[in-house]
């Protein structure tokens, strides 16, 4: 094979106007131009523009009469003012049968949940009527189905019983809940209102997804008391205590003809969710399934009467619409404070799900999410729902699936929900008596286990292994520790990621690639090869590369680096930070003879670096357009050897 030598840069082939050549014929380099300076209060004007409202959302009231910009507001708050002018029969036809589906996932679920949150069956009904219709008039996902979730639940129940204990204090204990509701709420919608949606950004959905799943252990665990008919169970919520107190009774505590109701339906409904994943003609199963196990195994109970054998049974749900808790809100007083931390903590974890699965579906529909939007009404139905009995709601991915595997058009389908729950809540509640609890534990099971998403485990340690260690650092602090110590790794590992990147950003050395005047990472293109006496790197970690390819060229007898070329092109700012850095590199490099030079500085870091000074320290003539300038300026007799 021949070889041929070539100079590191490209010829002049006489093309180049001769306004772009020197008078000696040399090409002209460009040189790095400064911005020119902006005003501070423009410059903080356009930040806070293109920070908060990227997408304008002021837009649509320009050059507007004033009764078409009130007419556009409320149509903005309430986005239903505007779809619901092109609202049809036939989307009413499959918003009735989205509704009426989700409705029968949704009773049974909530009256499982609302144990979960060491509440009565009735407030879980409670969460899916109120909340579902403010949604529906302020919502902007189609197929988001709100109600009563279980991690929430869990959550909201551990957090508050250790402020005030249910059964030894219940009325305080019910003001807790509707406190922390009413402030969850007010975070969700002060979100919204000042659009700082990426505060949740900074729970990652590797951390998300870690905690759900250990959540789904442990509700699971916890569940199995109510299959096995166990009483007196321990209140813990790690997976060691629980499962020590269900082996614990084994021989004195466990009911035989609870778990003999509770394990067939229990099988029942995993066969129901298997079918219905695998086959999309058969999601109707999965959806009525608990339903379907609620109402067969209550007619089991009344007519054999195993209750009277010690199988526990829900025996009573509260008839009527939701009571007005307004005036138990505390604004005031000892439980003030916890419920404005609660809320805080279980607000941002319902946005972070709801958020989620509104954007997962609103992908599959190419449809658009406007998340902020979204939070004002997320706010808004938990401020409602506190002030009517409810606890904290948020979108359910299960219910939110079969919503849209039965073709909902429109948030109406929730409207229909809360709709069917009401009835429920005024004729069917009585009809509840006899459903055994192992049956609820067993609806539980069968919808929190679909959280344990380990396909998207697997998928993440194959993306990212850093996300991978989030995942399983917040899902094994929620299973072998406590639900608030599984969210707090999670919350703290994802900060300390976004820390990490921040300011330790990968680095590579760069190499000129052969027929080209491209210079890329060494490590990603082997056939790249590095310049005599010239070392090419990104910004950060310099030294650090600086002194092993000094011990690597002396250990191969080469000439040493004479000249340092930092590539700045993906440094899109620089603080003082980073001003006070690059010239203490500078005066190091100084010290060793190398000659520090820089390329394609930003217009952002440029206007820094000229303010700052350090330009004219480093020198204006050190400071290149492109690599292919700097590396031919440092050593323009270089030749290489090219294939």
């Amino acid at each position: 094979m021949g070889h041929s030598i070539l100079s590191i840069d490209d010829k002049d082939d006489g093309s180049m106007p001769p306004s772009r050549r020197h008078a000696n014929g040399e090409p002209n380099v460009q040189k790095v131009a400064v911005p020119p300076k902006q005003n501070m209060l423009k410059d903080i004007k356009s930040i806070t523009k293109e920070f908060l409202f990227s997408d304008e959302p002021l837009r649509p009231f320009k050059n507007q009469t004033i009764a078409r910009k009130f007419l556009i507001g409320l149509q903005t708050l309430f986005p239903i003012l505007e779809w619901g002018r092109e609202y049809t029969l036939s989307k009413l036809k499959n918003d009735l049968v989205a509704g009426i589906t989700i409705a029968s996932l949704s009773i049974p679920q909530d009256i499982g949940y609302s144990k979960l949150a060491n509440l009565e069956p009735h407030y879980g009904l409670y969460t899916s009527f109120v909340p579902p219709l403010v949604y529906a008039c302020m919502g902007t996902s189609r197929d988001i189905a709100i109600g009563a979730v279980s991690v929430i639940s869990l959550l909201l129940g551990t957090q508050c019983s250790a402020e005030a204990d249910p059964i030894k204090n219940p009325i305080e204990y019910h003001n807790l809940v509707f406190t922390a509701t009413f402030f969850a709420g007010l975070v969700q919608f002060l979100f919204g209102f000042f659009r700082l949606g990426f505060l949740v950004d900074f729970l990652s959905h590797a951390a998300l997804v870690g905690f759900m799943g250990g959540a789904a252990i442990v509700i699971s665990a916890q569940q199995l008391a109510l299959i096995l008919g166990i009483r007196g169970f321990t209140k813990k919520n790690d997976i060691v205590s629980v499962m020590q107190s269900v082996f614990g009774s084994m021989h004195h505590g466990w009911n035989w003809q609870s778990a003999a109701i509770g394990t067939p339906f229990l099988a029942f409904l995993f066969l129901a969710t298997y079918l219905g994943s695998k086959n999309r003609k058969f999601f109707w199963l999965s959806a009525i399934a608990p339903s379907f196990c609620v109402v067969t195994s209550t007619v089991i109970v009344y007519l054999t009467r195993v209750d009277r054998d010690d199988v526990q049974i829900v025996n009573y749900i509260r008839k009527g619409i939701n009571p007005v808790t307004f005036q138990d809100i505390y604004f005031s007083g000892k439980y003030l404070a916890a419920g404005m931390r609660i809320g805080a903590v279980v607000g941002m974890i319902a946005l972070s799900e709801a958020i989620a699965i509104g954007r997962t579906f609103a992908g599959l529909k190419n449809y658009k999410l406007d998340s902020n939007k979204e939070m004002l009404a997320m706010g808004s139905m938990n401020m409602v729902g506190s002030m009517t009995s409810c606890y904290v709601s948020t979108g359910s991915f299960s219910r939110s699936a079969v919503n849209n595997m039965s073709g909902c058009k429109t948030p109406v389908s929730n409207i229909v929900m809360s709709g069917v729950v009401l009835l429920t809540l005024l004729v069917i509640t009585p009809l509840f008596k006899y459903t055994p609890k192992a049956i609820l534990g067993a609806v539980v099971i069968s919808a929190v286990l679909t959280l344990l998403d380990y396909k998207e485990m697997i998928r993440i340690y194959k993306i990212d292994k850093f996300d991978f260690v989030a995942c399983m650092g917040a899902f094994m602090g929620v299973v072998f520790t406590t639900i608030e110590m599984g969210l707090l790794i999670a919350i703290v590992i994802s900060v300390l990621k976004i820390l990490l990147q921040v300011t330790r950003p990968r680095t590579a050395l760069l190499g000129k690639i052969p027929r080209t005047t491209i210079y890329r990472s060494v490590e990603e293109y082997p056939d790249a090869y590095k310049v005599p006496g010239v070392l090419i790197t990104f910004f950060y970690r310099i030294l650090r590369w600086l002194v092993d390819e000094e011990e690597h060229l002396t250990a191969k007898g080469l000439p040493q680096i004479r000249h340092l070329i930092v590539d700045m092109s993906y440094v899109t700012d620089i603080d003082t930070t980073g001003i006070n850095e690059l010239e203490l590199l500078f005066r190091t490099l100084q010290s060793q003879d190398v000659q520090l030079i820089l390329v394609n500085p930003g217009a952002s870091v440029m206007d820094k670096l000229h303010s700052s000074k350090i330009e004219n320290v480093i020198g204006p003539s050190n400071i290149y357009l492109t690599v292919t300038e700097a590396v031919k300026r440092c050593n323009p007799k270089t030749t290489i050897d090219e294939v």
